[in-house]
Protein backbone atom coordinates (compact mmCIF):
# COMPACT_ATOMS: atom_id res chain seq x y z
CA UNK A 1 0.00 0.00 0.00
CA UNK A 2 1.28 3.45 -0.90
CA UNK A 3 2.76 5.35 2.03
CA UNK A 4 0.34 8.29 1.47
CA UNK A 5 -2.53 6.07 2.64
CA UNK A 6 -0.82 5.30 5.95
CA UNK A 7 -1.64 7.14 9.15
CA UNK A 8 1.14 9.43 10.44
CA UNK A 9 3.37 7.47 12.83
CA UNK A 10 2.10 9.22 15.98
CA UNK A 11 -1.56 8.59 15.02
CA UNK A 12 -0.88 4.90 14.27
CA UNK A 13 0.95 4.49 17.58
CA UNK A 14 -1.90 6.20 19.46
CA UNK A 15 -4.52 3.94 17.84
CA UNK A 16 -2.53 0.80 18.64
CA UNK A 17 -1.98 1.98 22.23
CA UNK A 18 -5.73 2.54 22.64
CA UNK A 19 -6.41 -0.92 21.20
CA UNK A 20 -3.93 -2.46 23.66
CA UNK A 21 -5.61 -0.62 26.53
CA UNK A 22 -9.02 -1.86 25.36
CA UNK A 23 -7.79 -5.46 25.32
CA UNK A 24 -6.39 -4.97 28.84
CA UNK A 25 -9.68 -3.42 29.95
CA UNK A 26 -11.51 -6.44 28.57
CA UNK A 27 -9.58 -8.67 30.98
CA UNK A 28 -10.24 -6.34 33.92
CA UNK A 29 -13.97 -6.46 33.11
CA UNK A 30 -13.74 -10.24 32.82
CA UNK A 31 -12.30 -10.50 36.33
CA UNK A 32 -15.14 -8.37 37.73
CA UNK A 33 -17.71 -10.47 35.85
CA UNK A 34 -16.19 -13.72 37.16
CA UNK A 35 -16.16 -12.34 40.70
CA UNK A 36 -19.95 -11.96 40.31
CA UNK A 37 -20.45 -15.59 39.23
CA UNK A 38 -20.52 -15.02 35.46
CA UNK A 39 -19.79 -18.27 33.61
CA UNK A 40 -16.49 -18.38 31.75
CA UNK A 41 -18.08 -19.88 28.63
CA UNK A 42 -20.81 -17.24 28.70
CA UNK A 43 -18.15 -14.53 28.61
CA UNK A 44 -16.42 -16.26 25.69
CA UNK A 45 -19.70 -16.67 23.80
CA UNK A 46 -20.76 -13.05 24.26
CA UNK A 47 -17.35 -11.74 23.31
CA UNK A 48 -16.97 -13.94 20.22
CA UNK A 49 -20.59 -13.49 19.11
CA UNK A 50 -20.66 -9.69 19.08
CA UNK A 51 -17.19 -9.41 17.52
CA UNK A 52 -18.15 -11.99 14.89
CA UNK A 53 -21.13 -9.87 13.82
CA UNK A 54 -18.81 -6.87 13.34
CA UNK A 55 -16.32 -8.92 11.32
CA UNK A 56 -19.09 -10.46 9.19
CA UNK A 57 -20.23 -6.95 8.30
CA UNK A 58 -16.64 -5.96 7.46
CA UNK A 59 -16.04 -9.02 5.25
CA UNK A 60 -19.28 -8.55 3.30
CA UNK A 61 -18.72 -4.80 2.99
CA UNK A 62 -15.29 -5.47 1.47
CA UNK A 63 -16.76 -8.33 -0.61
CA UNK A 64 -13.91 -10.62 0.37
CA UNK A 65 -13.90 -14.17 -0.91
CA UNK A 66 -14.67 -17.06 1.44
CA UNK A 67 -13.38 -19.70 -1.00
CA UNK A 68 -10.72 -21.79 0.72
CA UNK A 69 -8.98 -24.97 -0.41
CA UNK A 70 -9.50 -28.19 1.54
CA UNK A 71 -6.06 -27.96 3.17
CA UNK A 72 -6.59 -24.30 4.06
CA UNK A 73 -9.92 -25.17 5.71
CA UNK A 74 -8.11 -27.74 7.84
CA UNK A 75 -5.53 -25.23 9.07
CA UNK A 76 -8.26 -22.63 9.62
CA UNK A 77 -10.27 -25.06 11.74
CA UNK A 78 -7.19 -25.89 13.80
CA UNK A 79 -6.45 -22.19 14.26
CA UNK A 80 -9.97 -21.59 15.53
CA UNK A 81 -9.73 -24.45 18.03
CA UNK A 82 -6.36 -23.17 19.29
CA UNK A 83 -7.75 -19.66 19.81
CA UNK A 84 -10.74 -21.16 21.64
CA UNK A 85 -8.33 -22.99 23.97
CA UNK A 86 -6.22 -19.85 24.39
CA UNK A 87 -9.29 -17.75 25.24
CA UNK A 88 -10.46 -20.35 27.77
CA UNK A 89 -7.01 -20.53 29.40
CA UNK A 90 -6.42 -16.80 29.68
CA UNK A 91 -9.88 -16.19 31.16
CA UNK A 92 -9.27 -19.08 33.56
CA UNK A 93 -5.99 -17.42 34.57
CA UNK A 94 -7.56 -13.96 34.96
CA UNK A 95 -10.20 -15.48 37.25
CA UNK A 96 -7.46 -16.80 39.59
CA UNK A 97 -4.50 -14.42 39.61
CA UNK A 98 -3.91 -10.66 39.11
CA UNK A 99 -4.68 -9.63 35.53
CA UNK A 100 -1.23 -8.10 34.93
CA UNK A 101 0.45 -11.32 36.07
CA UNK A 102 -1.62 -13.42 33.66
CA UNK A 103 -0.93 -11.08 30.72
CA UNK A 104 2.81 -10.95 31.43
CA UNK A 105 3.09 -14.75 31.44
CA UNK A 106 1.09 -14.93 28.19
CA UNK A 107 3.67 -12.51 26.76
CA UNK A 108 6.08 -15.45 26.60
CA UNK A 109 4.43 -16.40 23.30
CA UNK A 110 7.02 -14.55 21.11
CA UNK A 111 9.82 -16.62 22.70
CA UNK A 112 7.88 -19.84 22.19
CA UNK A 113 7.08 -18.82 18.60
CA UNK A 114 10.77 -18.21 17.83
CA UNK A 115 11.71 -21.60 19.31
CA UNK A 116 8.85 -23.37 17.49
CA UNK A 117 9.85 -21.77 14.18
CA UNK A 118 13.43 -22.95 14.71
CA UNK A 119 12.30 -26.48 15.67
CA UNK A 120 10.20 -26.73 12.50
CA UNK A 121 13.07 -25.83 10.20
CA UNK A 122 13.09 -22.05 10.36
CA UNK A 123 15.99 -19.77 11.13
CA UNK A 124 17.74 -20.29 14.47
CA UNK A 125 17.53 -17.39 16.95
CA UNK A 126 20.57 -15.13 16.81
CA UNK A 127 22.82 -14.72 19.85
CA UNK A 128 21.29 -11.32 20.38
CA UNK A 129 17.77 -12.79 20.29
CA UNK A 130 18.78 -15.52 22.75
CA UNK A 131 20.15 -12.83 25.06
CA UNK A 132 16.86 -10.91 24.88
CA UNK A 133 14.93 -14.14 25.60
CA UNK A 134 17.10 -14.70 28.65
CA UNK A 135 16.34 -11.13 29.78
CA UNK A 136 12.59 -11.76 29.38
CA UNK A 137 12.80 -14.97 31.41
CA UNK A 138 14.76 -13.14 34.13
CA UNK A 139 12.03 -10.49 34.22
CA UNK A 140 9.42 -13.23 34.48
CA UNK A 141 11.22 -14.74 37.48
CA UNK A 142 10.89 -11.35 39.19
CA UNK A 143 7.25 -10.95 38.12
CA UNK A 144 6.31 -14.35 39.56
CA UNK A 145 8.29 -13.61 42.73
CA UNK A 146 9.91 -17.04 42.35
CA UNK A 147 12.60 -16.48 45.03
CA UNK A 148 9.99 -15.38 47.56
CA UNK A 149 7.75 -18.34 46.82
CA UNK A 150 10.61 -20.86 46.90
CA UNK A 151 12.22 -19.61 50.09
CA UNK A 152 9.29 -17.94 51.84
CA UNK A 153 7.49 -19.50 54.77
CA UNK A 154 4.05 -19.43 53.12
CA UNK A 155 2.96 -22.40 51.04
CA UNK A 156 2.30 -21.76 47.36
CA UNK A 157 -1.37 -21.00 46.78
CA UNK A 158 -3.12 -23.61 44.63
CA UNK A 159 -5.12 -20.90 42.83
CA UNK A 160 -1.89 -19.04 42.05
CA UNK A 161 -0.28 -22.17 40.62
CA UNK A 162 -3.37 -23.02 38.55
CA UNK A 163 -3.49 -19.45 37.21
CA UNK A 164 0.17 -19.55 36.16
CA UNK A 165 -0.29 -22.93 34.45
CA UNK A 166 -3.33 -21.63 32.56
CA UNK A 167 -1.30 -18.57 31.48
CA UNK A 168 1.62 -20.72 30.30
CA UNK A 169 -0.77 -22.94 28.35
CA UNK A 170 -2.33 -19.86 26.74
CA UNK A 171 1.15 -18.64 25.73
CA UNK A 172 2.11 -22.01 24.22
CA UNK A 173 -1.17 -22.42 22.35
CA UNK A 174 -1.01 -18.85 21.05
CA UNK A 175 2.54 -19.42 19.78
CA UNK A 176 1.32 -22.39 17.73
CA UNK A 177 -1.61 -20.30 16.46
CA UNK A 178 0.79 -17.54 15.38
CA UNK A 179 2.99 -20.08 13.57
CA UNK A 180 -0.03 -21.40 11.66
CA UNK A 181 -1.11 -17.86 10.81
CA UNK A 182 2.34 -16.90 9.51
CA UNK A 183 3.19 -20.13 7.71
CA UNK A 184 -0.10 -21.71 6.57
CA UNK A 185 -2.72 -18.95 6.40
CA UNK A 186 -0.68 -15.86 5.53
CA UNK A 187 -2.35 -15.49 2.12
CA UNK A 188 -5.81 -15.41 3.64
CA UNK A 189 -7.26 -11.93 4.26
CA UNK A 190 -6.91 -11.02 7.93
CA UNK A 191 -10.58 -10.12 8.36
CA UNK A 192 -11.71 -13.40 6.76
CA UNK A 193 -9.27 -15.42 8.86
CA UNK A 194 -10.40 -13.71 12.05
CA UNK A 195 -14.09 -14.09 11.17
CA UNK A 196 -13.70 -17.82 10.56
CA UNK A 197 -11.56 -18.18 13.69
CA UNK A 198 -14.21 -16.53 15.87
CA UNK A 199 -16.88 -18.71 14.24
CA UNK A 200 -14.98 -21.80 15.43
CA UNK A 201 -14.53 -20.25 18.89
CA UNK A 202 -18.28 -19.61 19.06
CA UNK A 203 -19.19 -23.15 18.00
CA UNK A 204 -16.60 -24.77 20.30
CA UNK A 205 -17.71 -22.69 23.30
CA UNK A 206 -21.36 -23.48 22.60
CA UNK A 207 -20.64 -27.21 22.28
CA UNK A 208 -18.69 -27.23 25.55
CA UNK A 209 -21.47 -25.32 27.30
CA UNK A 210 -24.20 -27.67 26.06
CA UNK A 211 -22.13 -30.76 26.98
CA UNK A 212 -22.17 -29.81 30.66
CA UNK A 213 -18.48 -30.71 31.02
CA UNK A 214 -17.83 -27.33 32.63
CA UNK A 215 -20.39 -26.86 35.42
CA UNK A 216 -21.42 -23.22 35.74
CA UNK A 217 -19.77 -22.33 32.46
CA UNK A 218 -22.93 -20.60 31.21
CA UNK A 219 -23.98 -19.10 34.56
CA UNK A 220 -25.52 -15.62 34.45
CA UNK A 221 -24.07 -12.82 36.62
CA UNK A 222 -25.49 -12.82 40.14
CA UNK A 223 -25.52 -9.03 40.56
CA UNK A 224 -25.72 -5.83 38.48
CA UNK A 225 -21.92 -5.17 38.58
CA UNK A 226 -21.47 -8.55 36.88
CA UNK A 227 -23.87 -7.61 34.06
CA UNK A 228 -22.16 -4.23 33.60
CA UNK A 229 -18.74 -5.92 33.53
CA UNK A 230 -19.97 -8.48 30.98
CA UNK A 231 -21.26 -5.67 28.75
CA UNK A 232 -17.97 -3.77 29.11
CA UNK A 233 -16.01 -6.92 28.30
CA UNK A 234 -17.95 -7.36 25.05
CA UNK A 235 -17.75 -3.69 24.04
CA UNK A 236 -14.03 -3.31 24.80
CA UNK A 237 -12.99 -6.50 23.04
CA UNK A 238 -15.31 -6.00 20.08
CA UNK A 239 -14.27 -2.37 19.59
CA UNK A 240 -10.55 -3.20 19.85
CA UNK A 241 -10.74 -6.20 17.54
CA UNK A 242 -12.86 -4.44 14.92
CA UNK A 243 -10.79 -1.25 14.98
CA UNK A 244 -7.62 -3.27 14.55
CA UNK A 245 -8.85 -4.93 11.36
CA UNK A 246 -10.62 -1.89 9.91
CA UNK A 247 -7.54 0.31 10.39
CA UNK A 248 -4.87 -2.34 9.83
CA UNK A 249 -4.05 -1.34 6.21
CA UNK A 250 -3.15 2.16 7.45
CA UNK A 251 -1.33 1.27 10.69
CA UNK A 252 1.98 0.05 9.19
CA UNK A 253 1.83 -2.98 11.48
CA UNK A 254 5.29 -4.20 10.44
CA UNK A 255 6.88 -1.20 12.18
CA UNK A 256 4.33 -0.34 14.86
CA UNK A 257 3.11 -3.72 16.17
CA UNK A 258 5.43 -3.69 19.25
CA UNK A 259 3.24 -0.90 20.66
CA UNK A 260 0.60 -3.59 21.31
CA UNK A 261 2.91 -5.07 23.95
CA UNK A 262 1.88 -2.31 26.33
CA UNK A 263 -1.23 -4.41 27.12
CA UNK A 264 0.32 -6.00 30.26
CA UNK A 265 1.44 -2.55 31.47
CA UNK A 266 -2.09 -1.24 30.97
CA UNK A 267 -3.35 -4.35 32.77
CA UNK A 268 -0.99 -3.57 35.67
CA UNK A 269 -2.24 0.04 35.94
CA UNK A 270 -5.93 -0.85 35.52
CA UNK A 271 -5.61 -3.76 37.94
CA UNK A 272 -4.22 -1.39 40.56
CA UNK A 273 -6.72 1.45 39.96
CA UNK A 274 -9.87 -0.64 39.47
CA UNK A 275 -9.31 -3.96 41.24
CA UNK A 276 -6.78 -2.95 43.87
CA UNK A 277 -4.38 -5.65 42.60
CA UNK A 278 -0.99 -4.39 43.71
CA UNK A 279 2.27 -6.01 42.58
CA UNK A 280 5.48 -5.63 44.58
CA UNK A 281 8.26 -3.27 43.46
CA UNK A 282 10.39 -6.16 42.12
CA UNK A 283 7.37 -7.59 40.30
CA UNK A 284 6.72 -4.24 38.62
CA UNK A 285 10.41 -4.03 37.64
CA UNK A 286 10.22 -7.57 36.27
CA UNK A 287 7.08 -6.67 34.32
CA UNK A 288 8.81 -3.72 32.68
CA UNK A 289 11.78 -5.96 31.81
CA UNK A 290 9.44 -8.52 30.22
CA UNK A 291 7.58 -5.92 28.17
CA UNK A 292 10.80 -4.17 27.14
CA UNK A 293 12.36 -7.48 26.13
CA UNK A 294 9.32 -8.50 24.07
CA UNK A 295 9.37 -5.15 22.27
CA UNK A 296 13.09 -5.56 21.51
CA UNK A 297 12.47 -9.10 20.27
CA UNK A 298 9.62 -7.87 18.05
CA UNK A 299 11.84 -5.21 16.45
CA UNK A 300 14.63 -7.75 15.89
CA UNK A 301 12.16 -10.13 14.20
Amino acid sequence: MHSSTLFPRHIAVLILALIACSFAGNHIAARIAFDHDTGLLLAMLCRAGVTLVALLALVFWRRESLRLGARTWGWQLLLGLLIAIQSFCIYSAVARIPVALALLVVNLSPILLALLTWALGGAAPTRQAVGIMGLILFGLVLVLDVPGRLFGSDATDGQWLAGILFSLTAAAVFAVALWITENRLSKLAGSVRSMLTLSVVLVASSALGVSGLLPGGLSLPSAMPGWVALACLVVLYGAAFSTLFICMPRLNIAHNAPVMNMEPVAGMVFGWLILGQVLGALQVLGGLIVVGGVILLAYKR
